[in-house]
């Protein structure tokens, strides 16, 4: 077993099951007066800007949307469409059922958690009503950050807030936005969660080319850690 004193995880595809956009997207169209295709050809292709809070708030980053797609909805449509939004991203969301008990027994062990994840506004927003909130001991979310995965500002932010070196912390994620790499670029130790229900995964710029150790479900983590001394 190893001896690390944090464990980083991913989110999306990591503690939850894979995501795709389900048919509550749908509304959002409705509401902006666009068709479904294409609010998602300009979701898919602006997912890095948007999850870098390159144009501000959630309703900013929605009339940005709105002027991409060529509508222009009333303000009071705005904020419906954004209320919208974070109801769907909310429903695609289903935590694994391991991940509670997984972050509950590191816990136990003295190895502290945190998250690390490439997010719109909607995340942050929702996060504190899911189960596991209060056993992550650190969240750095991209949107919040101002950059997105690989890039090492996110690891480096998330060690500094555990009080932990690079060094002594396991990174585990599904691969998406080249994590995996990003995370011992900067002296993290890095795992890729190969769970089967990740290969219908909504994913952006994968780590198509890891030969790194991988996971087959997020309960393996523990096989690997060995308790530490609390402190």
């Amino acid at each position: 077993m190893l001896r690390f004193r944090a464990v980083l995880f991913d989110f999306f595809g990591t503690l939850t099951h894979s995501v795709q956009r389900g048919a509550a997207h749908g509304t959002i169209a409705e509401l902006l007066g666009c068709s479904t295709e294409a609010l998602v050809e300009v979701l898919d292709g602006s997912f890095y800007e948007r999850a870098s809070g390159f144009f501000g708030d959630a309703e900013s980053t929605m009339r940005w949307v709105c002027a991409q797609v060529g509508v222009r909805p009333s303000d009071a449509a705005v904020r419906a469409a954004v209320a919208s939004r974070h109801r769907a991203v909310r429903a695609d969301t289903r935590l694994r059922p391991e991940a509670v008990p997984v972050l509950a027994t590191l816990r136990r062990r003295g190895v502290r958690t945190g998250l690390v994840s490439d997010c719109t506004h909607e995340l942050p927003a929702f996060l504190p009503q899911l189960a596991v909130a209060p056993l992550l001991d650190a969240q750095v979310f991209s949107v919040q950050v101002g950059r997105c995965k690989p890039d090492a500002a996110l690891y480096l932010a998330a060690c500094h807030r555990l009080g932990r070196a690079p060094a002594d912390c396991l990174y585990v994620g599904d691969g998406g936005s080249q994590e995996l790499t990003g995370a011992e670029r900067v002296g993290l130790r890095a795992f890729r969660l190969a769970a089967p229900d990740l290969a219908g995964h909504m994913v952006f710029n994968a780590d198509d080319g890891w030969d790194g150790p991988e996971l087959a479900c997020l309960t393996d983590v523990l096989d690997l850690l060995e308790p530490v001394a609390v402190g």
